[in-house]
C-alpha cells in the first residue's frame, strides 16, 4: 500500500517513522525545522496508524510499503529516523534494500525477544487492563503515562493522548493486522549485515530500562559507538524534545558522505 505522507523542504530526503501508539503527526514540529536547514523531510503513516487504515485484517508488511511508497515520491536514496517502532521499520526496510540507505537514527528501540522489565510489563497490563474494560480513556492515560516523562509539557501529553486515542480506536476497530515473515530474522546477522551503513542509536533520558539496554544491544550489532542520550524525554524522545532530535539528526546527515546519485523531487 502507499502510505500516507506529509513533507516539507528540499535537499537529501530524510524519511521519519513514528512510534507505535503515534502517528506522523509526532514529526511536525520537526518538519519545518529539517526543511530549514535544507533536507526534504518526508513524514509517514505507518500501516494500521494515522491515515494508514488496514480493513479487514490483510497481511501487511510495513518495510515493502515504505520502499513502495518512497518510489512514488521519487526518493531514490534516503536517510531513515525512527522512533520506536519506526526504529524497527527502519531496519527492516535496510535489510531489505540497504543500496538505498544513507544512514539510519534509531532511537528507543528494543529487540522483541528481549525479556521485558517489571516497569515495562506493567505498562501493557494497564492498557491491557483497561481496553478489557472498555475503558479507552484509561487505557490512553496509562500510554501516555507509560510512553512520556514526569517532565513532558502538557502539549506533549494532549499531543500524545489524541495520537494514542486514535491509534487504540483502529486497533479496536480493525484488530492488530498480521505480520509478514520479518526480513530481519530472529538472531543479530542480518542487523551485523549493516555495519556498512552509518548509524546512530539514541535513547530517552527516561525511557525504561529495555529502551537502554535494547538500544545499547544495537549499537554493538551495527557497530554504531556509544549510544546517544536525549536529556528531558521518555520514549517517545523526538516528541518531547523536537529541536534537541532536530540538532543530533541534522549533525548526523551532515556528516554522511554524499549521494553517489542525486534522489528524484
Amino acid at each position: 500500500m502507499l502510505l500516507p505522507s506529509t513533507q516539507a523542504g528540499r535537499g537529501r530526503p530524510v524519511v521519519l517513522l513514528h512510534a507505535r501508539p503515534t502517528d506522523r503527526t509526532m514529526w511536525s514540529a520537526h518538519l519545518p525545522l529539517l526543511a530549514e536547514a535544507g533536507v526534504r523531510a518526508i513524514a509517514l503513516d505507518l500501516p494500521g496508524h494515522g491515515d494508514a487504515t488496514v480493513p479487514d485484517r490483510r497481511e501487511v508488511a510495513p518495510w515493502s510499503d515504505v520502499l513502495d511508497t518512497l518510489d512514488h515520491l521519487g526518493a531514490d536514496r534516503f536517510v531513515l529516523a525512527g522512533n520506536s517502532l519506526g526504529a524497527l521499520v527502519a531496519l527492516q526496510v535496510a535489510v531489505t534494500a540497504p543500496g538505498r540507505v544513507d544512514g539510519l537514527a534509531l532511537v528507543g528501540y528494543r529487540p522483541h525477544d528481549q525479556p521485558a522489565s517489571p516497569r515495562l510489563d506493567a505498562a501493557w497490563e494497564a492498557e491491557r487492563t483497561a481496553l478489557a474494560a472498555d475503558d479507552l480513556d484509561a487505557a490512553v492515560k496509562a500510554g501516555v503515562e507509560a510512553w512520556t516523562s514526569t517532565g513532558a509539557t502538557e502539549e506533549v501529553r494532549t499531543h500524545a493522548a489524541r495520537m494514542l486515542h486514535r491509534q487504540l480506536t483502529e486497533q479496536l476497530t480493525h484488530g492488530e493486522p498480521p505480520q509478514a515473515t520479518d526480513p530481519l530474522g530472529t538472531g543479530p546477522a542480518a542487523l551485523r549485515a549493516l555495519r556498512g551503513v552509518p548509524a546512530l542509536v539514541g535513547v530517552g533520558e527516561h525511557d525504561m530500562p529495555d529502551f537502554h539496554e535494547g538500544g545499547e544491544s544495537l549499537a554493538r550489532d551495527l557497530d554504531a559507538g556509544r549510544i546517544t542520550v536525549i536529556p528531558d524525554a521518555g520514549h517517545l524522545a523526538p516528541l518531547e524534545q523536537p529541536a534537541a532530535f532536530c540538532t543530533l539528526l541534522l549533525d548526523f546527515v551532515r556528516r554522511l558522505p554524499q549521494q553517489s546519485s542525486p534522489a528524484h523531487r
